[in-house]
């Protein structure tokens, strides 16, 4: 599932290819016909992620929520502003950034293109476009334009440049100003969004209120946005904490770093396109670890492997219907 800081790199594109144009909006899928009929015609506004969340505010006091949920993405055609951890990638985001960046891999190949897919869960379909030396895609020559439609799409919204394909989304609404604002008010405090002092104080009292262990409140979207499952075992593992510790019981100064902690990690999160949870990394092994989860994390996925720090052997195990990585031993 895409986290917290992908969501906030999606709403980035949006602001950079959609905001101040207008939009024509269909439903291939057919079941969305409805909504992207009002969408139709209307010029995108404003654009917001709040935790694993997309607000689009298209004018006329009228928002679009989307939530990607676990199997959603974007599929993006045409001209498209890309960073070199959005080319490596082939412009996918999400569960899918454990596939690392390559630094030193150019963004364009030799003929000038590069490949721009899905934004979001796993896809398999590849829209091709031309980069130019700025790192703006034009659209191939020989490109469909408007490109064809491929497998089960919700909702699609485009310019007379852009196209953005969305597929399987958990959610896709049209909402009111107030029945946004009413969505964002049961969603936790984001580190990107709002007050920053408020939204540690917040953080803050709903753990501390909670006998619900640790690792569950993290992964609880009103009481924190954003986290997911890797976010949710790093950052236990840098606090030394152990997951099954109840909320109450954990020292408000340890709530506080991590806090903190996250503040930290999704912004590095949305500066890199990567859940880069090691410091201190630099030269080769940052680059390893750009590229490569195994080089990057210190418990996420490394079930049986040693700890990286006291050796014991890293524990899986199964809690909230999601995996858990934790050390036994650091995280006493």
């Amino acid at each position: 599932m895409p986290e917290g800081h992908s969501v906030h790199r999606i709403a980035r594109q949006f602001d950079r290819n959609f905001v101040g144009k207008t939009l024509s909006a269909s439903s291939p899928q057919g079941r969305f016909a409805e909504g992207a009929s009002v969408l139709d015609g209307r010029e995108a506004v404003s654009v917001q992620a709040v935790g694993k969340q997309m607000f689009l505010e298209t004018e006329g006091d009228l928002w679009l929520r989307v939530h990607l949920g676990l199997y959603g993405a974007w599929d993006f055609a045409g001209e498209i502003i890309v960073d070199p951890t959005i080319a490596s990638a082939n412009g996918r985001m999400g569960q899918t950034n454990q596939r690392g960046t390559v630094l030193d891999q150019p963004i364009l190949d030799e003929a000038g293109e590069n490949s721009l897919a899905s934004i979001g869960a796993p896809r398999g379909t590849r829209v091709h476009v031309r980069m130019s030396e700025q790192t703006k895609g034009l659209a191939d020559d020989g490109m469909q334009w408007p490109p064809p439609v491929v497998g089960q799409v919700r909702l699609r919204l485009m310019t007379d440049i852009t196209a953005a394909d969305l597929r399987g989304p958990t959610a896709c609404v049209l909402q009111t100003p107030e029945e946004m604002l009413a969505t964002v008010a049961k969603l936790g405090p984001d580190p990107l969004v709002g007050d920053p002092v408020e939204n540690e104080e917040r953080f803050v009292r709903a753990v501390k209120k909670k006998s619900t262990v640790i690792a569950l409140l993290l992964m609880d979207q009103s009481v924190v946005s954003g986290i997911g499952n890797v976010y949710r075992a790093e950052m236990l593992f840098r606090q030394r904490l152990n997951p099954h510790t109840p909320g109450r019981d954990v020292p408000e100064e340890v709530v506080r770093a991590l806090w903190a902690d996250w503040v930290r990690l999704l912004a590095i999160g949305v500066e890199t396109g990567q859940m880069m949870t090691m410091d201190g990394l630099t030269g080769d092994d940052y680059r390893a670890a750009m590229a490569n989860r195994d080089d990057r994390h210190w418990v996420y996925h490394r079930a049986g492997l040693p700890c990286r720090i006291c050796g014991t052997e890293i524990a899986l195990e199964e809690i909230g219907a999601r995996k858990l990585y934790w050390c036994p031993r650091c995280q006493a």
